[in-house]
């Protein structure tokens, strides 16, 4: 089967992968779509380190092929979304209701694939730039199967991450003002999630001005090309920030924009060992730092609630998608994606 590889050197679009059928607990799904995220490409250029050889993708949907013991909420023939939430369950966070906490669910990739006899890890507990992958059964949510699939697929990562850092883990309310800093794919999300919240005023921030149009189209109302001009639409500060880039610099910016009580959120990516810096002075006027990890997410509520906000006409997903590529066509994909063409590219088998 066809599958996107990086060797730790190069990336590679190849034919010959193997992946093994599910076990307990597990869901071999073939994947019809999935988007090309930055932290894909994080891993090829070392901001995210993993071990290799890996296969690549990790906001895939697909339909289910086979199911292992146990599992009884999908079956063969069901559309679903993948979360990358390998999460187990049975922890006292996940107990809590906080998935994107079980220590089961990071660090611990796992190795469903084969070629050449060589076994390749996983990517985000997921691989979704595979045409066959095996996933814990958690991770397969179902979906309508009137949502295209190239739409769905955007659920997994992108929209997981941005409207749930809104909803669930800032959690904006009616009539707050909210700064979003970088408009891509995720900087999209928020933007949504903004909406959805019944934020008063969104100010959408990105160096490329050809952006305008598509951050207005999801809600921003506001849109300026830098965060010097923040303070001209809120002079107060903004009461949510949200990096969306993934530098130091910009996570300083985020910060120094809020108002009283408000709150930054960080969800770019910077390498691992990176250090920001801020006045500690100005937390004395109640603001906050917050991390957030997918969108303090719980897929199996949030997937289907966001597909049924789709069928309402309130998420927009289908917009998002940019352009499509067919899976040999990765490296075109990712020069678009590194370029700032697209918000987010598709990749289909």
């Amino acid at each position: 089967m066809r599958g996107v590889i990086f060797d730790g050197r190069r990336t590679r679009v190849v034919d010959d992968l193997e992946v093994r059928d599910p076990g307990p607990g597990e869901v071999r799904v073939a994947i019809a779509a999935a988007g090309l995220c930055h932290s894909d490409l994080s891993v090829v250029d070392g901001t995210i380190p993993f071990p290799v050889p890996v296969v690549l993708g990790h906001e895939g949907a697909g339909v289910v092929e086979a199911v292992g013991e146990g599992v009884t909420h999908v079956g063969p023939g069901d559309h679903v979304a993948l979360s990358t939430l390998a999460n187990c369950g049975t922890c006292a966070e996940c107990d809590r209701g906080r998935p994107t906490m079980c220590r089961k669910a990071i660090g611990m990739p796992q190795r469903p694939f084969a070629r050449s006899g060589e076994p390749l890890y996983q990517f985000a507990a997921n691989s979704a730039f595979a045409e066959h992958t095996v996933v814990k059964a958690v991770q397969a949510v179902r979906i309508p199967d009137d949502i295209p699939l190239t739409s769905a697929a955007l659920i997994g990562c992108g929209v997981l991450t941005g409207v749930g850092a809104v909803l669930n883990r800032a959690r904006v309310e009616s009539g707050d003002t909210v700064l979003v800093i970088g408009t891509g794919g995720i900087g999209l999300n928020v933007i949504q999630g903004a909406r959805l919240a019944g934020a008063l005023r969104i100010v959408a921030v990105d160096s490329n001005p050809a952006k305008e149009s598509v951050a207005r189209q999801f809600g921003a109302t506001h849109f300026l090309t830098s965060v010097d001009g923040v303070k001209d639409v809120l002079p107060t500060g903004a009461q949510h920030a949200f990096e969306c880039v993934g530098r130091v610099e910009l996570i300083r910016r985020a910060v120094d924009a809020l108002d009283r009580h408000g709150q930054a959120v960080l969800l770019g990516v910077p390498p691992a060992t990176a250090e920001a810096s801020f006045l500690v002075s100005s937390m004395y006027l109640d603001k906050s730092i917050l991390g957030c990890r997918y969108g303090s997410s719980r897929p199996q509520r949030d997937i289907a609630r966001y597909a049924e906000l789709y069928r309402e006409g309130r998420l927009l997903l289908d917009e998002l998608v940019t352009a499509t590529y067919p899976v040999e066509d990765f490296e075109r994909a990712a020069e678009d994606a590194h370029a700032g063409k697209v918000a987010r590219a598709v990749l289909t088998f």
